[in-house]
């Protein structure tokens, strides 16, 4: 579950979006990866969809890094592609030093190769193309999202909630509204002769 989306910048990002974990994680199926990599591009194809794909920007570097490093480990590590099983195609290449990377011998065939490029880049087209129909068939969601994002810079899951149920976002809790509606603490009555 989404906890909050941020435009204010953090760091080297751009803006942010917070997920709560459900519960502890030591896999994942086929389709939470996906679903994982669907997300990852949801900014990037916001970007395509609102600006055209002239008006994208480099913030989702990282996402698009993320995104292929999942789809490349489904491949190479996981055996999640059906077309080459469940062989361990990628080699963990430790410590590159003293030229290791140079006289390392490759355990795959050129074909081998072109068919793992293939299938990591069938599993990012089949992702982004999932996302994209999320994006086009949700339009007012994402366009209310963006409208929100505009307004309060940060919104939270509440305001997530809102929107996706089609309704405004309530205004987020301020510290003086809170205030507000908390009576003022009192001093204990110290008179003697009370």
């Amino acid at each position: 579950p989404v906890y909050k989306v941020s435009i204010i910048p953090r760091g080297r990002a751009l803006g942010v979006t917070m997920f709560l974990p459900e519960e502890d994680r030591y896999s994942w199926s086929k389709r939470g990866i996906e679903g994982k990599i669907c997300s990852l591009f949801g900014g990037r194809i916001a970007e395509e969809l609102t600006l055209g794909f002239d008006g994208v920007t480099t913030g989702a570097s990282n996402d698009i890094q993320r995104a292929t490093e999942l789809a490349r480990n489904m491949v190479t590590k996981w055996g999640l592609s059906q077309k080459l099983g469940p062989l361990l195609y990628d080699e963990d290449e430790g410590e590159v030093f003293l030229g290791r990377s140079v006289t390392q011998r490759k355990n795959v065939s050129a074909q081998t190769a072109m068919d793992i490029d293939n299938e990591i880049r069938a599993v990012i087209d089949k992702c982004y193309g999932q996302a994209r129909q999320i994006l086009e068939t949700n339009r007012t969601i994402l366009d209310a999202m963006a409208d929100a994002l505009m307004q309060y810079e940060t919104i939270d899951a509440g305001q997530i909630d809102d929107l996706m149920a089609g309704k405004p976002p309530r205004p987020p809790h301020s510290p003086s509204s809170l205030s507000e509606k908390v009576p003022p603490l009192t001093k204990p009555d110290t008179d003697a002769s009370a």
